[in-house]
């Protein structure tokens, strides 16, 4: 095996017990000593791959979004489906995502309460790590718009339609601790069918 690619192994297996690590004890609570020790390995050798818990935290994060982002890109660029399809594709593969991260949305509902403690704004960090996600959505609606499958609308009031869905999966997911939230993959498909030109009310 390679090198690049026993360290990019190696480098999952520290994301993974590090996930452990921000579960059990919280973000706060959560030390690069303790990663370094549930890893069975030296803060030396944790320091070979992270600088500090908060890049373990954050490279979680981008790997989850880049997921996503992948994910909404080739939903987008299927030539076999209509807009208001590829739209709620791309919604009911967001929750799915969602679904199988459940243990990183509460590592970062614990890090969003933290940031809040300490009077910084959550609602920026969000909204940064998410501009790109609102960004391809937005340009969906917006080619639904001029390929006259969707009706005429302001895009930040599609934004507001989409992102309580999103958020009210990630709260089920990650306080109610509900296993699935399937029933708002239904929801967002109506939502967006309400939007289509032509009604398409059916599932």
């Amino acid at each position: 095996m390679s090198i690049v690619v026993e360290h990019e192994k190696r480098r999952r297996d520290i994301l993974n017990k590090a996930l452990d690590v921000f579960v059990d004890e919280g973000f706060e609570d959560a030390t690069f000593q303790k990663i370094a020790d549930r890893c069975g390995i030296t803060r030396t050798t944790l320091y070979i791959y992270f600088k500090n818990k908060k890049e373990i935290f954050n490279y979680s994060i981008k790997q989850l979004l880049l997921t996503v982002e992948a994910d909404l890109t080739k939903v987008r660029s299927d030539t076999g489906l209509n807009m208001v399809d590829k739209i709620i594709r791309v919604l009911s593969r967001i929750i799915e995502l969602l679904e199988k991260n459940r243990r990183l949305l509460a590592v970062i509902l614990d890090y969003l309460l933290h940031l809040s403690k300490s009077n910084a704004d959550p609602n920026y960090r969000v909204r940064r790590r998410t501009l790109k996600l609102r960004h391809i959505l937005a340009t969906m609606v917006i080619d639904g718009i001029k390929a006259g499958e969707i009706v005429s609308l302001n895009i930040k009031a599609a934004d507001d339609l989409f992102y309580p869905l999103i958020e009210a999966a990630i709260f089920r997911l990650a306080v109610l601790k509900q296993e699935t939230v399937a029933d708002l993959k239904t929801s967002a498909a109506l939502a967006v069918r309400l939007m289509a030109v032509n009604r398409q009310l059916e599932a």
